[in-house]
């Protein structure tokens, strides 16, 4: 599946964690593009955002991958401010692809339309217990796609992504399997944000890796 904005909406921000460098580009354009600074204000007040599966910038247990079993890690966040409607939360792999080929970033997983009374999404979530009015956007497969876990070949660290949005609103439109869309229904409406982070890493007990088919093979 081809997403053709990718590229702009990838998502490189702090909550509550010493801060990241700031996006660079070069002659071919921008590498990253900060979508949690471009849709948040500048009063925009952090979130404090956990998972119970690793600590903030921690390796990410083979049992979170596609290595071993995918098991959703578990997360939650402190409440956002007065307004909040809803929470949207996206994965992404900020990691070899970006940062060293130039290329998007790879999409994991989107939900959006999180009720506001809810502040976190339990370990081991399965696909169809996400929260009451609550959907999956896309992620790299395409849309309405649940939690899809790492696996980097041998030899790479990758940084992995888990950001949170307050929404002063309740996203209408089903952004299908663009993440431009989902990302443009909540412009304007981010009221707080933050991220934690992980490292993802080749699992020595995986079967031999082949070289990917499809540039998206590598996840």
């Amino acid at each position: 599946m081809k997403f053709s904005g990718l590229a702009a909406a990838a998502v490189l921000a702090l909550a509550a964690a010493p801060a990241l460098a700031q996006p660079t580009a070069d002659a071919r354009g921008p590498i990253f593009h900060n979508a949690l600074v471009d849709l948040s204000p500048a009063s925009n007040a952090p979130l404090m955002v956990t998972t119970p599966a690793w600590a903030y910038g921690g390796d990410i247990p083979y049992e979170n991958t596609l290595y071993r079993g995918n098991h959703f890690p578990g997360l939650s966040w402190t409440p956002g401010p007065a307004g909040t409607k809803s929470y949207a939360v996206i994965m992404q792999d900020t990691g070899h692809a970006a940062t060293v080929l130039h290329k998007p970033p790879i999409l994991h997983w989107s939900i959006y339309n999180i009720p506001a009374s809810v502040t976190a999404l339990p370990a081991d979530m399965q696909p169809t217990a996400n929260p009451p009015g609550s959907s999956y956007g896309p992620n790299m497969k395409g849309a309405a796609q649940p939690y899809m876990g790492p696996r980097p070949p041998p030899g790479s660290r990758r940084v992995y992504h888990l950001q949170v949005f307050a929404l002063d609103t309740v996203i209408a439109t089903d952004p299908g399997a663009s993440l431009d869309a989902l990302l443009g229904a909540m412009k304007g409406h981010v009221l707080a944000s933050g991220e934690v982070t992980g490292l993802g890493s080749f699992d020595p007990t995986a079967k031999p890796w082949q070289p990917p088919a499809h540039p998206n093979d590598d996840l």
